[in-house]
């Protein structure tokens, strides 16, 4: 673009830095702020992906501000060059042929309520099924039909009832020889309980200070019934052998630690959530000088998560379409959602970003909110429509393989690029800024006088900012 104005690649590379290399910055900043927010989770394990995320990102934002500014120097005149269709109308003295993206952008500005609220439903409706999202680890089960792993459970399943595949541990410390003999009332307590098929003898351990009993299920692990005793053998029926003989009986084992690894996943979703939210919001209002675009970007970004997690509800979970995907039926992963939301809110920032930022510089270059909405979309719709294109073969790619949680994530994120590259930014965006005008830009002057300005629009914010500077001053005088 800047090199069709000021057909000179240096310059032009210059006031790209200028601007969208101020974007870049900004998106990349939003992204480290989104994975850094795993910390929150309080889960070890995810620090490390939250470290190696960052590193990468930071990786490219050094490159993208440094190595790539140096290759458009050298090749940018072959990059930039027009294609021949161009070339002939300019030959012919032809004006050029409006962009897509402007006829696109020029519609939906013409038609913004409809526009809007159908995009609006299209959203709700994928959001809707996250309210029976039910986060559990999958078991070998969910493996594809043709692995040994498969086969050994659905035979033990068969031979030996679901449960066997996932017995509790029920685990007492013994702190006195005598609480031995208490171990059979805690085998009849928990082989009375609904959903118990079977109990075996307790054991002790060689050294006499720990018993063992172990109880399985009528229902499968990854079955809400298994999940459901668990809490009920926790908090009915082992608690009263606490105050009867002072023992501390535990439920433990595979399965109940994947219970509790979702508890605590779930119990940290929100905080996580909420904190990545209200930082990205904050640094948007302090570069965009806007209370809207803050608001609008949240709201938007978690319809977009939302989206993308109700849709993977519907095939994971509810098993729609699941034969078409070759995955089975059952819970959704714990870690999928924190990992979704982190990578998620990061992409959809960055193209917030790159499209406000656009209509924000042409907004403080000629203050006519319909055009600067229209210009945005027609100089920045093929870059995000390419990069989310890009993005969604990526994603897309995770389902060539046979683990049902790699499938699960991959599908996630695609779904999630696709439905906000298409229903938000192609849509529902153009439409709410059309709807409010002005008014997204307009900040009440206590305010704007105790925000530190940090220029987003290049040398053209510089100098309306400082044309404005000295308005004000003279109107002092």
């Amino acid at each position: 673009e800047n090199y069709g104005r000021l057909h000179d690649v240096e310059q032009a590379t210059i006031e790209a830095m200028d601007t969208s290399g101020r974007a870049i910055l900004l998106a990349g900043t939003t992204v480290v702020i989104a994975l850094l927010g795993m910390f929150a989770t309080g889960v070890s394990f995810l620090y490390g992906l939250a470290i190696a995320s960052v590193l990468a990102v930071l990786l490219t934002m050094f490159a993208s501000l440094t190595l790539l500014p140096v290759l458009l120097s050298r090749f940018g005149e072959r990059l930039a060059r027009p294609g021949r269709a161009a070339r002939r109308r300019e030959a012919a003295g032809l004006a050029p042929r409006e962009s897509l993206w402007r006829r696109w952008s020029l519609t939906v500005q013409s038609r913004p309520w409809p526009l809007a609220l159908v995009s609006l439903l299209v959203m709700l409706a994928f959001v809707v099924p996250v309210a029976s999202l039910r986060l559990d680890n999958s078991d070998a089960g969910n493996d594809p039909s043709n692995t040994s792993t498969r086969q050994a459970f659905d035979l033990l399943a068969q031979g030996f009832g679901p449960g066997f595949n996932g017995p509790l541990q029920i685990v007492v410390p013994l702190r006195a020889p005598a609480q031995s003999a208490s171990l059979p009332a805690v085998r009849a307590a928990v082989a009375s309980a609904p959903d118990v098929a079977a109990v075996t003898a307790p054991r002790i351990s060689p050294s006499g200070t720990v018993g063992v009993i172990q109880a399985y299920p009528r229902s499968a692990p990854q079955a809400q019934a298994t999940t459901d005793l668990v809490n009920h053998l926790r908090h009915d029926v082992l608690p009263r052998f606490e105050r009867s003989a002072g023992l501390t009986v535990l439920v433990g084992g595979f399965t109940a630690g994947s219970i509790d690894f979702s508890g605590v996943l779930g119990g940290k979703l929100p905080l996580f959530i909420a904190i990545v939210v209200v930082l990205s919001a904050l640094l948007l209002f302090t570069i965009f000088r806007s209370l809207v675009i803050p608001v609008q970007a949240a709201v938007m970004n978690l319809l977009s998560i939302g989206g993308a997690l109700g849709a993977t509800v519907l095939v994971f979970q509810k098993g729609w379409l699941s034969g078409l995907f070759g995955v089975e039926q059952g819970p959704v992963e714990p870690w999928v959602p924190v990992l979704m939301f982190a990578v998620v809110f990061g992409l959809s920032m960055d193209y917030e970003v790159f499209l406000v930022s656009r209509v924000r510089e042409e907004w403080v270059r000629r203050r006519d909110a319909r055009t600067a909405v229209a210009d945005g979309i027609a100089f920045t719709g093929r870059v995000i429509s390419a990069a989310a294109a890009i993005m969604i073969c990526v994603f897309l790619s995770f389902m060539l393989g046979n683990q049902r949680s790699v499938k699960e994530f991959g599908f996630g994120l695609a779904t999630a690029v696709f439905l906000d590259a298409l229903v938000i930014r192609c849509v529902l965006l153009p439409a709410v800024l059309e709807l409010l005008g002005s008014l997204t830009w307009k900040l009440p002057a206590w305010i704007d006088s105790r925000l530190p300005h940090i220029n987003i629009e290049g040398s053209v914010g510089s100098e309306r900012e400082l044309g404005e500077r000295r308005e004000r001053e003279r109107a002092r005088v």
